[in-house]
């Protein structure tokens, strides 16, 4: 019989329990900004599942990433609609 491997609904909760200590040992703040990364993480679990040739942590921390990326190109799309309005309202020299 072959292995059986965990889902990677199971890995994610497992490797958000492995955290746990690393979690208390941070302040408040700190601890709020790790459970908005684990909760990013949790919206791709379905993608991730497609990804099981990557180890659960490697995909789990990419998500993350996937998920900060998209919070600073929405920051640069709002700045640059901030600059275009700007200059159209005060236009230089």
């Amino acid at each position: 019989m072959g292995r059986t491997l965990p889902s990677i609904t199971q890995a994610f909760l497992a490797e958000q329990e492995s955290l746990s200590r690393f979690r208390r040992a941070l302040r408040r703040e700190d601890q709020l900004a790790l459970d908005d990364l684990l909760a990013s993480a949790r919206h791709h679990l379905a993608a991730a599942a497609y990804a099981s040739h990557l180890l659960p942590f490697e995909t789990l921390l990419l998500a993350m990433l996937v998920e900060e990326h998209k919070h600073v190109l929405d920051l640069q799309r709002k700045l640059e609609a901030l600059i275009a309005d700007t200059l159209a309202q005060d236009p230089p020299g």
